[in-house]
């Protein structure tokens, strides 16, 4: 009898909220289970407003590489000292991803969108104006750090709510956004510096940002009721084997992702002796190559493979590129690597949140769990870039040990995404996950 009870009060009707309201009331089937539309115009809006979103949030932070070049060879820095202002700024958005997505399951998405995505456009207005180190700190680092935790995370839980069978398509392909933003960033820094100085090439990027998002925010439409109970962290997600082993995966992949987005323009430039404009050229074709690697892997994995078995191989392309870097020594084999250094990165951030989204029953604490393994991410992000600083500068500029130390972080991710696996389904090699 209670459980009929249940039954009726999750099939019946939500009344609607400042944070839902447009959004078709969620369907419960006669058991219980959440079925979303996984279909239809609306839905599929919701891919293309997180794409945008996406486009920054993701795609600002991959331009870096092109930030780094330019404050390194004007501020005489070295590059240990200006990876932090990447690093905080990736630490902060994965950081702050526990709060903006519990505010997400409590109903204040759109709160969270509109208020993060300004905050980053007047972080990048303000990195136009500054002209010391710890300027460029706050503004690129702090500010815009912050605005892009809180405005992602949100983003990322109302697609998801959409669809189920297939949630790792739509995902991937919202993923896009991330390669498309880090075509369109670093090209509008880099080819307008020459003609209308770093300032006003700076502020050109935010104006863009200030579109993206405009369009974004007017297509966003919650679709789940708010969860207005609950704590901040879902401490017994942690009890679960299968979750936390891929959360151990998920530190150790984005402790070593992001070198390769801040360093491999400089490597082009100092190892192989390309120039400026010749180096970001990496960059560009690294992030080209990431939008069809990130479509095919959401389709292989709703539709072969399964999202967990995906991740595990794209980590293992990973951590294979990454040790082939270390034999790069020409122009043509460094264009060759880029291609291939951008499907794996493509492969790899393609699948991951519909990965980590299959380890997530209830639609309703996504926020929750999802922002919890970003939170913890963000400590390998923030360390993760410096470390390879430090350990090019201690080698005098030798990038090997830094690329050892990628590639094996890599299959260390692999190693613990396999446990997790295992921990679900044992060593039954061709179950779906």
């Amino acid at each position: 009898m209670a459980e009929d009870e249940e039954k009726a009060v999750r099939s019946a009707p939500v009344e609607r909220t400042i944070s839902n309201t447009d959004a078709p009331v969620p369907y419960h089937d006669a058991d219980g289970n959440f079925n979303p539309p996984d279909r239809g115009l609306l839905a599929w809006s919701q891919v293309l407003a997180t794409l945008l979103i996406n486009a920054l949030c993701w795609g600002y932070p991959a331009a870096f590489g092109v930030y780094q070049l330019y404050y390194v060879e004007t501020l005489n820095l070295p590059s240990s000292q200006v990876s932090w202002i990447g690093s905080i700024q990736i630490f902060l958005t994965f950081g702050i991803c526990t709060v903006s997505g519990r505010l997400s399951d409590a109903g204040y998405t759109r709160h969270c969108v509109v208020g993060g995505c300004g905050l980053a456009v007047l972080g990048t207005f303000m990195v136009s104006l500054a002209t010391k180190y710890w300027q460029i700190f706050l503004a690129q680092g702090v500010c815009t750090g912050l605005g892009l935790g809180i405005a992602f995370m949100p983003a990322i839980t109302t697609l998801s709510s959409y669809f189920k069978k297939n949630r790792a398509f739509a995902l991937a392909i919202a993923a896009t956004g991330t390669s498309v933003g880090s075509i369109i960033f670093p090209s509008i820094v880099q080819y307008l510096i020459p003609k209308v100085g770093f300032p006003w090439a700076v502020r050109c990027a935010a104006f863009v940002a200030l579109f993206i998002v405009g369009l974004a925010n007017l297509l966003l439409k919650p679709y789940l009721p708010p969860r207005k109970a609950g704590p901040l962290v879902e401490w017994g997600a942690f009890k679960e084997r299968t979750y936390a082993l891929f959360t151990l995966g998920a530190f150790c992949n984005f402790y070593t992702l992001y070198f390769g987005f801040f360093y491999i323009n400089s490597y082009a430039r100092t190892v192989i002796g390309f120039s400026s404009q010749e180096a970001v050229s990496m960059i560009l074709i690294a992030n080209a190559l990431g939008i069809p690697a990130r479509i095919v892997v959401g389709y292989l994995a709703d539709n072969l493979l399964g999202p967990i078995n995906m991740y595990l191989i794209a980590l293992c392309y990973l951590g294979t590129i990454t040790y082939v870097w270390m034999t790069i020594q020409t122009r043509a084999a460094m264009y060759i690597f880029s291609v291939f250094y951008g499907l794996a990165v493509g492969a790899t951030q393609g699948v991951y949140v519909g990965a980590l989204a299959s380890l997530t029953s209830d639609p309703q604490k996504m926020g929750t769990r999802f922002g919890m393994v970003s939170t913890l991410s963000g400590f390998a992000t923030l360390a993760g870039p410096p470390t390879v600083g430090a350990i090019i500068d201690q080698s005098g500029g030798d990038y090997k040990w830094a690329q050892v130390w990628g590639g094996t972080l890599a299959f260390g991710a692999a190693l613990a995404v396999f446990a997790s696996r295992t921990a679900a389904v044992g060593l039954k090699f061709k179950a779906r996950l």
